[in-house]
């Protein structure tokens, strides 16, 4: 039987001591490559327990971010339970937080007092408004970045007001930037002389800002203060969704000239290549209202199955708008194996998204989705040095 592929990250291990989002779905992206998290929580339990939709009482979204993931319990607001953390600490590569700078300060567990006797260690900060600044020490979560970074002022239609997402969109963006970060720091520790590790300022705000483009220049040097543009982008035409005669939706992108030639021959307007209003993507910015009236026109007048296949037979770029239906039912998706069954101890078997980016030699993979409250107190504390009745004290004692 050929031996199963070692994930890339064995041997990492990484304590997540944080708590809804963007620090558990860091730890989440790192314990999909194989990085040991050990998930720390309060011993009332994580607040993403309760968070969303319940199956027979179990919360789908603890099952998500907290697969792979080890569980015990914690209070490190008590004396004892931050010599406990601190031990925990020594073992560690990475530590993730998302609490305020004063509160991490009160329970001394701060990047100077943990790599004391751990000085590999990197510590990462998940914090709404970061280590410094006017801000630091407001609460944030990532409705307030999504405001704050110019995301909402430039989501949603012309007609009517910013538009917050419909999902954690900051929380995301920022676990992804701290999945990247932590790698970094880890490559430059064991790659220096002396093999320091350090800690990473990762506000919310930061990861989502720079996602919106080079707004900045263009108000620097042009003075532009970016509008809501609904489904259009202001940097190429045409762009947008339309509307089929079956009442169903298609996202056309033109990016490139090409593309946009392509897309005029499937609709049939093969003369509008040469037309002096749409010629260019410059010109095709000028008349953005008319080139769209003409798509929009044209595609009302057959089914989204015919215009699929007419696009597709040009090969001008088109996609569907999908429903979570249609992407679980996907052959492409399918086929790539996007979705996978992950055994699951109160459902069998759940369905998820698989891990991505896909390694060719190295992939990831997911073991097992999020665990009961605690599940490994008695074996991680027992590394620790702790005896089956002291962890019955410290239960007793409200530590654990």
């Amino acid at each position: 039987m050929e031996q199963q592929n070692k994930l890339p990250l064995e041997g990492l291990r990484v304590i997540d001591a944080s708590t809804v989002l963007a620090g558990p779905m860091l730890a989440t992206y790192l314990g999909d490559f194989g990085a040991e998290v050990i998930k720390v929580e309060h011993p009332a339990g994580d607040p993403l327990r309760n968070a969303g939709r319940h199956k027979g009482g179990e919360s789908l979204e603890w099952k998500l971010v907290s697969r792979n993931k080890k569980p015990i319990t914690l209070n490190f607001s008590t004396p004892k339970g931050q010599e406990l953390f601190h031990k925990l600490a020594e073992t560690a590569d990475v530590v993730i937080t998302n609490f305020r700078p004063k509160t991490l300060e009160k329970w001394n567990i701060t990047y100077e007092s943990l790599s004391q006797k751990n000085p590999g260690l990197i510590v990462v900060k998940v914090s709404g408004f970061g280590e410094e600044g006017p801000y630091k020490e407001r609460p944030g979560f990532g409705t307030l970045a999504e405001a704050m970074s110019g995301f909402a002022q430039v989501n949603g239609f012309p007609d009517r007001g910013p538009v917050l997402p419909s999902f954690a969109l900051a929380d995301y963006a920022t676990a992804l930037m701290g999945a990247y970060a932590t790698m970094v720091a880890i490559y430059e520790r064991d790659h220096s002389e002396e093999k320091r590790g350090q800690y990473i300022d990762l506000p919310i705000y930061e990861a989502l800002m720079g996602m919106l483009g080079n707004q900045v220049m263009e108000y620097d040097q042009l003075g532009v203060i970016p509008g809501r543009k609904g489904n259009r982008t202001g940097w190429t035409v045409p762009r947008n969704l339309y509307e089929t005669k079956d009442h169903k939706w298609l996202a056309i992108s033109g990016t490139s000239q090409p593309i946009v030639e392509r897309i005029f021959k499937a609709i049939g307007r093969e003369d509008l290549i040469a037309n002096p209003k749409f010629a260019t993507n410059q010109k095709r910015l000028e008349h953005v209202d008319e080139l769209e009236a003409i798509i929009a026109d044209w595609m009302k007048q057959y089914t989204q199955e015919e215009i699929l296949e007419r696009f597709i037979r040009f090969e001008a770029t088109i996609a569907p708008v999908y429903t979570v239906e249609d992407i679980v039912k996907d052959p492409h998706f399918n086929h790539r194996e996007n979705i996978t069954d992950v055994p699951d101890e109160h459902f069998g078997t759940v369905k998820m998204l698989n891990v991505a980016p896909k390694l060719s030699r190295t992939p990831g993979g997911i073991r097992h989705t999020g665990q009961e409250l605690g599940s490994y107190n008695e074996s991680l504390y027992g590394e620790l040095g702790l005896s089956t009745e002291d962890i019955e004290q410290l239960k007793k004692e409200g530590i654990i």
